[in-house]
């Protein structure tokens, strides 16, 4: 027996008793083992048929002897021997497995309700703790996975959610590690798939985001009036120092009217004709 200190994860201390399992065999159990080798003998060569168990290279055997796990660890790959009637064993196996998280609803940072699904990568590290230490890795990593999923978005704003997805998928894949490593459990990856929202939300962001197009639109219409009226304002100073250019500008704005084949006649009149006009009229008032 041994007795010791372990700092927990919360921060604090606990005491811990260890004791050492005794590793040779009872008589019971050491009698049931010669029973079980005098049968193998007497039922030569049937019962070798019932001994020699094939694993797959991709698989791992646990073997239980009298309800203890047999020293040596797991199994495999290939072909081992087990005695009949007193050895037992679970075959494990450590491919990548994957599953969808389902659909979980969660209220974000910012008190806003999203629903957020996702897949789960993982495989078996550990063969003996995956099989000893927990009853089924397989349910108890997707039921920590939908719980990890929530406790992560409600930690998040709305903005972090549809924005950083990949930060999200590492603190979650991070979390899960963490927590099934005792399990012999190896999570590889997470994939945040899909981020609904409520109706409501997504008119009032459809509406945010139109009304900001418009402003842009309109700040854009405007900067383009503004260079056309210094473009103009260049163009009649240039016109102002040289009258031909003005009368230059009347032969092509007809040129450009008549290849349009319309029925518009435009006759210019030089301004200068008028200039009487506006003198007399002038000097009458």
């Amino acid at each position: 027996m041994s007795v010791g200190w372990k700092r927990t994860d919360s921060g604090g201390y606990e005491c811990f008793l260890e004791y050492e399992e005794p590793s040779t065999m009872g008589c019971v159990e050491l009698a049931a083992t010669i029973g079980s080798i005098v049968i193998l003998v007497l039922t030569l060569p049937f019962s070798l048929f019932w001994c020699f168990k094939v694993v797959q290279e991709y698989e791992r055997a646990v073997i239980f002897r009298l309800g203890r796990l047999r020293t040596g660890g797991a199994r495999g790959p290939g072909i081992f021997f087990i005695l009949p009637c007193v050895d037992s064993y679970c075959k494990v196996d450590l491919r990548t497995v994957s599953f969808d998280v389902p659909p979980q609803e969660a209220l974000t940072k910012d008190s806003v309700t999203v629903t957020v699904d996702a897949a789960v990568y993982y495989r078996i590290q550990d063969p003996l703790n995956a099989v000893v230490k927990v009853t089924n890795y397989s349910n108890s990593t997707r039921l920590l996975a939908m719980t990890t999923l929530r406790n992560i978005l409600g930690t998040r704003s709305l903005a972090e959610i549809l924005s950083d997805r990949e930060a999200i998928s590492h603190a979650m894949q991070t979390s899960l590690d963490v927590a099934t490593e005792p399990w012999g459990v190896k999570v590889e990856r997470v994939e945040i798939k899909d981020v609904s929202l409520p109706q409501q939300l997504q008119r009032a962001m459809a509406a945010e985001a139109e009304a900001s197009r418009e402003a842009r639109a309109k700040v854009i219409a405007a900067e383009g009036e503004m260079k056309a009226s210094r473009a103009l304002k260049e163009a009649s100073d240039v016109i102002n120092e040289s009258p031909a250019a003005l009368q230059l500008r009347y032969l092509q704005t007809l040129n450009n009217i008549s290849a349009e084949k319309n029925s518009t006649i435009i006759f210019p009149l030089p301004l200068d004709l008028l200039a009487p006009f506006y003198t007399n009229r002038t000097q009458i008032f």
